[in-house]
């Protein structure tokens, strides 16, 4: 079997050293290098011809984040971002995935790498296998993209949408093409804790609709898309007539938080028909069963395709599970989005034969 050769970029002796000691427990992955700045990282990536990369974003002579959109720019290849537990290692990071890095790993704030040696691992061999494509974006400011008009009135009464790996840059191109007046949209994005606030952030300033990190208890409303809260559940309830957001810390059964399924599965119980579910790009199976569990009750359900996915994997499994509705390219999901929330049951079923 062919290794994974993998280029360590870090300006730190002892995150280098505990990056190589990592990996080299794994042997389908092979250090073949090692920078301590992007310069010579420049020329170690020609000489070595790495698989994938790890890098840091603070080092010296050129910033990770500067690099980086060289790289996606002239040379493409899969990025997994080696980040600090901060603000400002949240916010550096969640722009690094805008970029086209493929992933991150959260350094922990004592340094010690071992801690997230198995997720470290598991990134890399994700990475190695991810579809990359050429990046010309460039930062997102506000009032950059235009929304899709509003069609005057919806069938459908709440969007729930799932991601993992490559998420964040998908993410960013449907809610930025939703119009303002769209029903209430909730997201599971596998994240960690404390960046999925940053993350809501940052769309909420580009984006012509709301953007919020989900709150325990508040009533999920149109024209307003919720994320949920990094390494915890989010799922929804209905109370009266509204639907409510529930998060919660509980830790049983799911590897996930937020849990795409826990999230779907909820949606189909409060929803029912009347809900859309999306799948987008991730590695794993989560959400397959819950997507399925909305298409049993008449919810519409759509899959990112593998041609526009980072990570074929979520999207595939579920669809191998009969839960895809529909597939749909990345490029043109809001407006599949949109016009299943528009589209009444009757057409759906006409549309069907």
């Amino acid at each position: 079997m062919k290794k994974i050769r993998l280029l360590i970029i870090d300006d730190s002796l002892l995150i280098r050293t505990m990056i190589r000691s990592i990996v080299s427990q794994d042997p389908s992955i092979e250090v073949v290098g090692e920078a301590v700045d992007p310069i010579e990282a420049r020329e170690k990536i020609k000489q070595l011809n790495p698989d994938v990369v790890t890098l840091d974003v603070e080092m010296p002579r050129m910033d990770g984040l500067s690099f980086l959109e060289k790289i996606m720019s002239l040379r493409p290849m899969p990025v997994v971002m080696v980040s600090t537990l901060t603000q400002k290692g949240a916010d550096v990071t969640i722009r690094a995935l805008e970029l086209g890095a493929v992933d991150y790993v959260a350094k922990p704030l004592n340094q010690d790498l071992t801690v997230v040696g198995h997720e470290l691992i598991m990134k890399i061999k994700v990475a190695s296998s991810a579809r990359i494509r050429q990046s010309g974006r460039q930062r997102i400011e506000p009032g950059s993209h235009k929304p899709m008009a509003s069609p005057g009135a919806y069938s459908r009464k709440l969007i729930a949408i799932g991601s993992s790996t490559g998420g964040v840059e998908s993410l960013y191109d449907i809610i930025l093409a939703l119009p303002v007046d769209c029903p209430p949209v909730v997201i599971a994005q596998h994240i960690s804790k404390g960046f999925s606030e940053r993350f809501a952030l940052r769309v909420n300033k580009a984006s012509a609709i709301h953007v919020k990190e989900a709150v325990h208890g508040e009533r999920l409303l149109p024209g307003t898309v919720y994320i949920g809260q990094g390494g915890k559940h989010f799922t929804v309830k209905k109370s009266g007539g509204s639907f409510i957001s529930q998060v919660t810390e509980d830790t049983e059964g799911e590897s996930y938080r937020p849990s795409v399924d826990r999230l779907f599965c909820s949606v189909a119980e409060t929803v029912g028909k009347h809900a859309v579910g999306v799948i987008l790009t991730g590695m794993g199976k989560d959400g397959a069963l819950g997507l399925l569990t909305l298409r049993g009750i008449g919810a519409a359900t759509l899959g990112q395709d593998e041609a526009s996915s980072i990570v074929y994997g979520m999207p595939k499994a579920a669809m191998m599970a009969g839960a895809v509705e529909k597939q749909v390219s990345l490029s043109q999901m809001a407006r599949e989005i949109i016009q299943s929330c528009t589209r009444t049951e009757a057409r759906r079923k006409v549309a069907a034969v």
